[in-house]
């Protein structure tokens, strides 16, 4: 079977140079799947013409940030027209519409391959409970894979996709990423819509991201975030930066758990050690109100929460549940109102003083799990070992934390190992930062394959020498009547971003097509939608010069407080312009006219 990874880098660069295309990709999926050995990766994949239409609707729209990129849904995610089943066969039900964060990666040009297997009702941390089959890891079949994103995690481990939609309430992104030696990504709570998602806690869940790079997870965080009307927990969140040298907090030795797990005890300890030679110092901090928050959520009412996700349904249908998701979640009946009050009382003391450790550390670094498991070893005592799974991983929700899982090394048995980054709510981008570079300091290898981990996986703007960044607000973005500029000139999408909340944005008269004006303003100004392209330089000169007058090239600040070239307008010319700032884009002034 062929694993070499599917990065979204390589083939989108492969598109760009004309040596392959969508159809010969997704053709080359398929008999990587059909190849695979059966891991019970899948609950329900699309036939060849079911892919293809998602290949034919793309046309010649080369600079979606996505364009051709193949990737798997978590089956608690909608996909229009086909089942979600959240592993359950009796719950299964066909949507219309795709969740708000597909739709977004269709939008942008991704290719759904299907839906994956996961701990029925995302309970669970390691992918065994399942009537479709437990899912086995994807170095050991004889090993859990880690869940409840179990089949997610595979599929991009082998190489069937470039990337893979999982959810994380409490650690099902995180969890499975280190089991397969892949990078997890768990954004901020709020900052993907969980619209079309199943709830397994509502007000803890989170859309999670599978890549084998963090480059890869951050393409596509760009195009998926973004605050969603219809999602009462969608929020907007600025972009916070790290340190260049963060100060990296570890558990204290004395509260270190692996399970005698002594591989993993090493390994960490490994971690530790490139943590400190990559980035600032690391510092031993007391866990104990981490530890106490993530017992909260098994052990206290927020598996009422699980309860109330699906009551309905459990009512209707008693003995349709896989008998250990039947116990923990019909167990969340009995916590009474009383004691709900209670633990939101404890839970904010804990808060209160899980918020003293950043005034010490800015970033916290745990093993993404103590140990490792057999599936026959998880299936005798699935409730107390998934426990132990859970206890670096449960408490970053319940503490409006973001988090990266990242490869970091091999146990003597070939296992992969993996190490989760930490730190407050709007520092995903940032997180993947520093995750990449602990990424290629800490693993030979992507995913299954041997296929050693580039040196150029660190997400951002880079690009390759002789083309210069673009950033674009108006008429020349992707889809718009003015791309053809770009594309004519062989310039490429880079990323999706906003810029600093320091623009007044408008729609300037004349035409056609109209286009908008970006005026920088000391105050009163907000965060604009824009799409960074990367232009070869000898284009450059001749795609400027078409550009008239009151618009010009700039220096924009972004969102992440980078600069960069871009499309500026001359005050002068917004004096009767209507200003459009509050919409935030200009694709929200043109669904309006």
């Amino acid at each position: 079977m062929n694993t070499t990874p599917l990065t979204i880098e390589s083939l989108l660069d492969a598109y760009r140079a004309g040596r392959t295309t969508p159809t010969d990709v997704i053709d080359d999926v398929l008999a990587r799947i059909e190849a695979a050995p059966d891991r019970h990766v899948w609950i329900t994949r699309l036939t060849r013409e079911q892919v293809m239409s998602y290949v034919a609707a793309l046309g010649s729209m080369t600079g979606l940030p996505l364009y051709g990129v193949p990737f798997a849904i978590k089956d608690n995610i909608d996909l229009a027209g086909v089942a979600t089943t959240a592993g359950c066969p009796d719950f299964a039900h066909v949507p219309e519409r795709s969740a708000t964060v597909v739709q977004k990666l269709l939008d942008a040009g991704a290719i759904p391959i299907g839906k994956t297997n996961l701990d029925q009702f995302a309970a669970g941390l390691n992918g065994t409970r399942s009537p479709y089959g437990a899912c086995h890891n994807s170095f050991d079949d004889a090993f859990v894979s880690g869940g409840s994103s179990s089949g997610s995690a595979v599929a991009v481990a082998t190489g069937c996709v470039s990337f893979a939609l999982g959810t994380d309430t409490a650690g099902s992104g995180r969890v499975p990423a280190g089991f397969n030696n892949i990078v997890g990504m768990k954004p901020s709570c709020g900052l993907l819509s969980t619209t079309g998602v199943l709830p397994a806690c509502r007000s803890l869940d989170c859309v999670s991201i599978f890549a084998m790079t963090a480059a890869d997870a951050r393409r596509v965080l760009d195009v998926a975030e973004g605050v969603d009307a219809a999602d009462a927990y969608s929020r907007e969140l600025q972009s916070v930066p790290l340190p260049q040298a963060p100060r990296i907090g570890v558990p204290r030795a004395d509260q270190r758990e692996f399970f005698g797990d002594l591989d993993y005890a090493r390994l960490f300890s490994l971690a530790c050690e490139r943590a400190a030679a990559v980035g600032g110092a690391v510092i031993e901090v007391d866990f104990a109100p981490l530890f106490e928050t993530a017992r909260l959520l098994y052990e206290g009412p927020w598996v009422a929460e699980r309860y109330a996700a699906i009551e309905s349904f459990l009512l209707a249908h008693p003995h349709s549940l896989h008998p250990v998701t039947e116990t923990i979640v019909g167990s969340g009946n009995q916590p009474t109102a009383v004691a709900a009050f209670r633990a939101q009382y404890r839970l904010k003391e804990l808060q209160r003083q899980a918020a003293a450790l950043w005034t010490a550390v800015d970033v916290l670094m745990v093993p993404s799990a103590g140990t490792i498991y057999r599936i026959d070893e998880m299936l005798a005592d699935p409730i107390r070992l998934n426990s132990n799974l859970g206890i670096y991983t449960n408490f970053v929700n319940l503490l409006d934390l973001a988090a990266i899982a990242v490869p970091a090394g091999f146990r003597t048995d070939g296992l992969p190992f993996g190490v989760t980054l930490i730190a407050p709510a709007g520092t995903d981008r940032a997180l993947l930062q520093l995750g990449a570079i602990l990424h290629l300091a800490s693993s030979p290898t992507l995913g299954t394959s041997a296929v050693p981990v580039p040196d150029s996986i660190a997400p951002g703007d880079d690009i390759a020498a002789g083309y210069i960044a673009v950033a674009l607000c108006g008429a020349h973005m992707s889809g718009l009547p003015l791309n053809v500029q770009l594309t004519q000139r062989k310039a490429h999408l880079l990323r999706t971003t906003r810029t600093a909340a320091s623009y007044r944005f408008f729609a300037v008269p004349g035409g056609p097509p109209q286009r908008p004006g970006l005026v920088r303003v000391a105050q009163g100004g907000g965060a604009i939608d824009v799409e960074v392209w990367a232009v070869p330089q000898q284009h450059f000169g001749s795609f400027v010069a078409g550009i008239p007058s009151p618009l010009g090239i700039g220096k924009i600040e972004l969102e992440d407080g980078s600069l960069c070239s871009g499309f500026l307008c001359e005050s002068w010319a917004v004096d009767d312009a209507q200003e459009i700032t509050a919409l935030g884009s200009w694709r929200a002034f043109l669904k309006l006219v």
